[in-house]
């Protein structure tokens, strides 16, 4: 039987940085990948890696990474908020900015023409069924697969409106099964166990507990998956006091997942099949609010 290892990214916000780091140490390993499945903001991270899986393509993504900021994705203003609450609109934020962020570096005009297999997850807004797009203007998968409910606009392919990949399936392992792989290499963005206060504002409040669904929704579906395929669970950070909603972390993030996951590779990781306990839910009591500070405005 031939051996078909995918890659499965999940979302979690400015915490994709994180993947980055992981990307980095598994492509200086050369891990042989054959499909790529992502949502949300790793539906980005992993349509730049399956059109460019090699550490020069890596460090470029890193590169586009260290230049963001909170403002880039989240232009969030109080007249803004106003205007969107006036008019009546289901959504805070236009997606023309995270458009233009996205075209900026988009490897390829449709997702079929990747390098490697490439699948978008993204969520029907009117049932909340699982729509994994494997064919189509990736730009439009992307914009789609990162539409956070109430923050940014559904948008419509093929007669349905869909809205982030992470509300159906943050980490779509079980796409990977679906889709014939018998290894399944998972590379979660964690959660923000360090933190001892909430995030103050809404948008970021909404944020951390999507977030925190997502990973307990990670922990049971590799439970559920693990006699399909074997399923390897790269550790995200831990302690972490970075919310998914602070890009002013970046650069400290992608090099200490890139340390940490090396170490992991080297200790045998993709022998070792089973959940990370840094994905079980914890606190870290000890660390003060000073030290891990939840949000960010950068």
């Amino acid at each position: 039987m031939t051996e078909i290892t995918a890659l499965v990214l999940a979302g979690g916000g400015s915490l994709g940085a994180v993947q980055v780091g992981m990307l980095k140490a598994l492509a200086q390993s050369e891990v042989g990948i054959d499909l790529v499945i992502g949502a949300s903001v790793g539906a980005i991270n992993a349509a730049h890696f399956a059109n460019h899986p090699d550490m020069a393509g890596v460090n470029e993504l890193a590169t586009i990474w260290c230049g963001l900021s909170r403002r880039d994705i989240f232009p969030l203003s109080l007249f803004g908020a106003g205007l969107a609450l006036f008019k009546g609109r289901g959504h805070l934020l236009a997606n023309e900015g995270l458009q233009q962020i996205i075209g900026r570096f988009l490897p390829t005009a449709r997702i079929e023409d990747s390098t490697l297999g490439l699948h978008i997850m993204t969520t029907d807004m009117l049932n909340g069924a699982e729509v994994l797009l494997s064919r189509g203007d990736l730009l439009e998968a992307l914009l789609a697969s990162a539409a956070i409910p109430l923050v940014y606009p559904p948008v419509e392919i093929n007669g349905r409106l869909l809205i982030d990949g992470g509300v159906a399936s943050n980490t779509p392992i079980a796409s990977a099964v679906t889709l014939g792989a018998t290894r399944i290499l998972v590379l979660p963005t964690g959660f923000a166990c360090a933190c001892t206060l909430p995030p103050q504002s809404l948008v970021a409040r909404a944020l951390h507990t999507l977030n925190l669904m997502s990973m307990r929704q990670l922990v049971r579906d590799i439970a559920l998956h693990q006699a399909h395929a074997r399923i390897y669970v790269a550790a995200p950070l831990c302690p972490l006091g970075v919310s998914v909603f602070d890009f002013s972390q970046t650069h400290s993030l992608i090099e200490r997942a890139q340390q940490q996951t090396q170490a992991w590779l080297d200790q045998g990781g993709l022998q070792r099949a089973g959940i990370a306990e840094a994905l079980l839910a914890h606190s870290h009591p000890e660390m003060s609010a000073i030290e891990s500070p939840l949000e960010r405005t950068d």
